[in-house]
């Protein structure tokens, strides 16, 4: 299809789009342009083989054992000279097991059964292929279908494992029901012990799952999940897309563990890597077939250079089948409910987002530096998942630039994601706690970097994430309260106004944050009670050592110290969430944010008042406010309770009632007189607090 004729192309609901944005009607045609691209891809697998079939890739390539005991191996290798199995079960022959070349660079393998039946590879058996290159070398490479690789110890590379056990694990629990509301624990099973070790599928079934449940959370989203192949580099240097990491444990236990997270009712994210590969030769994609392409694009477009890495091709038939294969592989062998597909701002442009602040100007989004095939990849992976699992299949885009209608249908002309993160929030919040203190915070600038989202494209909000976490950072409980978080945060220190201070401001960050931010919210394991120690992975630069990669929940779980105030109030953060629903209502209206009291007040969910006073040392003890739905009101969330370290300064019995007073745009006001326990003593520190009222009329 020409161009011109992509611009006219049919897109059933762009009608709809149009009236979310209306900006975007200047630029219809290019919008018309990708769904044209989209759908003649659709059009053409569809036509071509079906797209069932064609997305099921991993039910014929790679390793099976067959009905008789036999095994059938099928690859695609379209620059290699020949390909050969070895391993175990053949003393590590080279070439004794040939495969037979098939069309479109197709390779073909089958062994007969034993004469006593049984299979000629055992489960458990470790294999290789052999790739006879272009130059005639015959080299190792492991399968890019491989659902199991193991690292031997003092090796450095992975070794692939014939996994076809007797006795596959099977699914108890159904899939929980999919939440408007997201609250999402993000979670890296290797950390996720006290102790300085890389822990296990089964050990975060049997002692995290259930804290997530506790702390309210209904969705894990699960990190580091695809084989990598430095431990370091928090899964994003994959190797093998089809292979749960070794590191933590088995295939059936990773299942285990995501039935038990069904079986409390939380949905289950796998963190995607879909945006690059490992640039590994003898255990990664790269160079599978001996030449530079294959799975990639040759020369420099197939390669990011601050990553390091191989970017895949997507216009190659194969490379597709392959990708969309691999979706379906998580979803239905291992039960995860959607994904969290990873950089894709680098896989949207061709400059990969790298030296390109994004002022906002529409022409930078539908200009020469989009990446079309990306974009259709991504257009094409959110149409299959929405179509094939509409029940409970979410998609979140970690994506900075803010590309419009990336969470809008693909029916639209849309990208077809159902939400993106956030990232400005972070980053904002880390800004300013590096360079200002929270006397200088400006108020205006904080809610409208909360509130800068596009209207009707949903957000994942979050104050920080493992980013934040890594070396070289510090969370913001370290940037608020490192300079006393080793010496003052027992119950039997000495009062310290670093740690009041530090704890309110924690406190009131994270929920200004899930208030404003976005329609879902997210937090890093452990950051919910104020981890005190940055992530530091074993590496040659701090002797290999555990100490800093680790979750240190024995300091929650002390009742002699601190931590678990923190811990308490996102705990009651979340269960009101859960109680109100105010993030799947996404409306939500700022009637004061004044910069002299350095005061915000919103309201959002019909019922629901926040009110923040974030003054470095002013308290009000009659603060008039704006209130929309008039009525009787209630404090139902309060960060200076005792229950989560404050110093029960506001009486929790005291009803509040509405005037016909209209106020800040509000259509009437009620009078905050909450400090009827105003103590006098200065190193209580008692100036950080914040409500939460709900109408019950």
């Amino acid at each position: 299809m020409a161009d011109g004729d992509r611009n006219r192309v049919e897109v059933p609901l762009i009608e709809n789009l149009f009236q979310v944005d209306p900006y975007l009607k200047s630029y219809e045609c290019e919008i018309r342009r990708r769904y044209g691209c989209f759908k003649d891809l659709l059009d053409s697998i569809e036509n071509t083989e079906g797209f069932d079939k064609f997305a099921h890739g991993y039910q014929t390539f790679g390793i099976h054992k067959t009905k008789d005991n036999g095994i059938v191996m099928r690859e695609w290798a379209p620059g290699a000279q020949q390909l050969f199995l070895r391993g175990d079960f053949n003393g590590w022959n080279q070439t004794q097991y040939a495969f037979t070349k098939k069309e479109f660079g197709k390779w073909e393998l089958k062994i007969p059964p034993n004469p006593d039946g049984s299979c000629p590879i055992k489960h458990g058996s470790k294999i290789k292929l052999v790739v006879k290159t272009p130059n005639g070398e015959l080299v190792d490479r492991l399968s890019p279908w491989a659902n199991y690789v193991v690292q031997p110890d003092g090796v450095s590379s992975f070794d692939q494992i014939f996994w076809c056990p007797d006795k596959v694990y099977q699914f108890k629990n159904p899939r929980p029901q999919k939440y408007p509301d997201l609250r999402i624990y993000e979670s890296h099973v290797g950390i996720s012990s006290w102790e300085g070790k890389i822990s296990t599928y089964s050990e975060f079934a049997q002692n995290v799952i259930p804290r997530i449940k506790k702390l309210g959370y209904n969705c894990i989203q699960m990190m580091a999940i695809m084989e990598h192949a430095y431990y370091a580099s928090f899964g994003y240097q994959v190797t093998s897309f089809f292979a749960a990491s070794s590191r933590y444990g088995t295939p059936e236990e990773l299942k285990e563990m995501i039935d038990v997270a069904h079986a409390h009712g939380i949905i289950v994210l796998l963190d995607v890597v879909h945006s690059h590969a490992s640039k590994n030769v003898a255990d990664g994609l790269n160079q599978f077939d001996g030449t530079n392409s294959c799975y990639f694009h040759d020369g420099g477009r197939g390669s990011h250079d601050l990553w390091d890495s191989r970017l895949f091709n997507y216009t190659e038939w194969e490379v597709l089948r392959f990708l969309l294969s691999n979706l379906r592989w998580w979803i239905e062998e291992y039960q995860f409910d959607g994904f969290r597909f990873d950089g894709v701002t680098s896989m949207l442009y061709h400059t990969h987002g790298m030296g390109h602040g994004f002022s906002g100007d529409y022409g930078e989004y539908f200009g020469l530096n989009t990446d079309t095939e990306s974009l259709v990849y991504l257009m094409l992976a959110n149409h299959m998942l929405h179509k094939m699992y509409p029940d409970f299949m979410i998609t979140i885009a970690e994506e900075v630039s803010g590309m419009p209608a990336l969470c809008r249908p693909v029916e639209e002309g849309g990208g077809g994601f159902d939400y993106r993160l956030a990232m400005a929030i972070p980053d904002m919040w880390i800004k300013i706690l590096k360079e200002q203190s929270d006397e200088e915070w400006n108020i205006g600038h904080i809610t409208h970097t909360l509130t800068n989202r596009r209207y009707g494209e949903k957000a994942i909000s979050y104050a920080e994430s493992h980013d934040q976490a890594l070396v070289g950072d510090k969370t913001i409980a370290f940037w608020l309260m490192d300079k006393e978080m080793y010496s003052h945060m027992s119950e039997l220190s000495p009062p310290s106004l670093v740690i009041d201070r530090g704890m309110a401001l924690h406190k009131m960050i994270r929920l200004l944050t899930m208030g404003l931010g976005g329609e879902g919210y997210l937090t890093f394991m452990g950051n919910e009670f104020g981890h005190p120690e940055w992530l530091d992975f074993p590496r040659a630069g701090n002797n290999s050592s555990f100490h800093y990669c680790r979750r240190q929940w024995n300091l929650v779980d002390d009742d002699l110290l601190k931590y678990k105030y923190l811990s308490n109030f996102d705990r009651e953060m979340n269960l009101l969430e859960e109680q109100y629903h105010w993030l799947s209502h996404s409306q939500n209206y700022i009637s004061r944010k004044h910069e002299g009291d350095k005061v915000v007040v919103f309201d959002r969910a019909d019922k629901l008042v926040f009110v923040f006073n974030f003054h470095p040392s002013n308290s009000y003890s009659d603060y008039k406010i704006g209130v929309n739905i008039p009525g009787k009101y209630k404090i139902v969330l309060d960060s200076d309770s005792g229950e989560n370290g404050g110093h029960k300064r506001l009486d929790h019995n005291v009803d509040f009632f509405t005037q016909n007073d209209p106020w800040d745009n509000r259509r009437c006001s009620m009078m905050v007189c909450p400090i009827t326990l105003l103590k006098t003593n200065a190193l209580l520190h008692c100036i950080h607090f914040l409500f939460a009222y709900t109408s019950d009329l």
